[in-house]
């Protein structure tokens, strides 16, 4: 949380500072010129809801990861945009010990409103689409109430909601935070028995540069 925390001052610092180099700027290309948009960063995940497996009521904590999306920008207003996270690691536990390990890798397409001007500073979004969160890596800690058993995650599909602003730097660059909420849940199995569902329903809060062409 505390990486968290440096990136989003970061992000604020950059709103200070940019009115001032987006005019010098402001000669050249406009930003609503430029159609596609791409923004690397990273993202904390954090589950919203807690599976119950095999009875047991669990407890998950997630972890960072990069994320890489693209957008082809319609208009300077609507973007349609494609957005995928590198795996993240949940940990699993029950009764505040460690009960198994999964890896999540979200990917997702969506529509978005940005509001405002193309050439504002600061630039807030909402988004609204469709995900698919793959798991992989499933492990039963060695101690614990699923210890010795296979463990099986299934794909967790639904929808996607985002919130979040653009801090335009140059008609180019742009500094991103946003959130985004995953719905949506897969079956958990034991040996092969349908044993839960995940209901993670995680948020995943982060922040990222762009670049426009």
């Amino acid at each position: 949380m505390r990486t968290l925390t440096l990136a989003l001052a970061a992000t604020a610092a950059t709103a200070a500072f940019a009115p001032a180099a987006f005019a010098q700027d402001a000669s050249g290309d406009t930003a609503s010129g430029k159609r596609f948009s791409v923004v690397g960063g990273y993202s904390l995940t954090e589950p919203t809801r807690n599976p119950v497996v095999d009875g047991n009521l669990t407890k998950a904590e997630g972890e960072g990861t990069p994320t890489l999306s693209a957008a082809w920008n319609i208009t300077d207003n609507i973007a349609v945009e494609a957005w995928g996270a590198d795996k993240a690691g949940y940990r699993v536990s029950t009764g505040g010990n460690k009960t198994a390990s999964i890896d999540g890798q979200a990917y997702s397409l969506s529509g978005q409103y940005h509001f405002g001007a193309a050439d504002n500073i600061v630039r807030p979004f909402v988004g609204l689409g469709y995900h698919e969160t793959n798991y992989s890596n499933e492990k039963a800690a060695d101690a614990g109430a699923l210890a010795g058993n296979r463990i099986g995650v299934e794909t967790a599909k639904g929808a996607v909601a985002t919130v979040g602003v653009d801090v335009n730097i140059s008609p180019t660059w742009f500094a991103r935070a946003d959130a985004r909420y995953f719905d949506g849940d897969g079956d958990i199995s034991v040996n092969g028995t349908k044993a839960g569902t995940t209901e993670f329903n995680p948020v995943m809060v982060g922040v990222g540069i762009g670049a426009r062409f």
